[in-house]
């Protein structure tokens, strides 16, 4: 059987090796203006998150970057004074963060492991989870919203950037056309809709497996873990064809009641 958590460690290092646009650091320019209090980062696409989002002030409050590997959004988030541990299931993206912490002197902690299990953590750890787009590389989000519930203090803010599913229901080569043909059931997982020779194919061996999950999932197992939904925006997908009819990404704002 394939271990989706150890396959996709394996890809995501590789995509590191290759460049992947969301592996690259961000630049010593981009980290001094953080410095200055110039700063954004994304959740979602390429939409900065709006400040409103964010404790103010920033600085001195406890983040946990959350699958969020890369050297881009822990180090803005860490020369803005935030004190940052990122958390990712892939070495090659920690040590874009370690670089980047390294190259411009910050202070930044990084931690290896799978976003379902934050055990590496006490409970009311942390004011602020930073997680932009990647649950959709987890097979199961029922562990992730109650381990962010407790490792965040009282009145700490959960962000979160996911796909929408609906983006899943249509064929890949079709969309490689530019054509919208209806052919997967949701939930999607590339290991149930796909045979191996397929996904090969599509993605290569080494692309890390993808889930879509379910608004019920997402929304509704925030809400079941006791957060209350204080935020919620929409984005364009910035890949395919779906871009023009509906929206390829959603992001929250969560918070846990004091």
């Amino acid at each position: 059987m394939l271990d989706p958590v150890a396959h996709n460690r394996t890809a995501w290092d590789r995509q590191v090796e290759l460049g992947n646009e969301w592996t690259v650091p961000v630049s010593p320019d981009v980290v001094a203006r953080a410095r200055q209090g110039d700063w954004s980062v994304v959740l979602i696409g390429y939409v900065p998150v709006p400040r409103d989002w964010f404790p103010e002030p920033l600085a001195g409050t406890d983040v946990l970057c959350l699958a969020s590997g890369g050297g881009q959004q822990a180090p803005v988030l860490a020369a803005a004074g935030a004190r940052v541990t990122v958390l990712d299931n892939s070495p090659g993206q920690l040590g874009q963060d370690e670089l980047v912490a390294e190259r411009e002197g910050l202070a930044l902690r990084t931690v290896l492991g799978d976003m379902r299990d934050l055990s590496a953590f006490a409970d009311a750890s942390f004011d602020l989870i930073f997680n932009p787009v990647s649950n959709l590389f987890c097979p199961d989000l029922a562990p992730v919203w109650p381990e962010c519930f407790r490792v965040l203090r009282p009145g700490g803010r959960l962000l979160v950037g996911f796909v929408n599913p609906d983006v899943y229901i249509f064929d890949a080569d079709a969309l490689d056309r530019g054509e919208l043909v209806v052919r997967h059931a949701l939930p999607y997982a590339d290991l149930t809709h796909l045979d191996e020779q397929e996904r090969e194919r599509l993605c290569g061996p080494e692309h890390p497996l993808e889930y879509s999950h379910t608004m019920t999932e997402q929304i509704g197992g925030q809400l079941a873990a006791g957060f209350v939904l204080t935020g919620f925006m929409e984005g364009p997908h910035h890949w395919d064809v779906t871009a023009r009819y509906l929206p390829g990404y959603f992001s929250t704002r969560a918070v846990k009641p004091l």
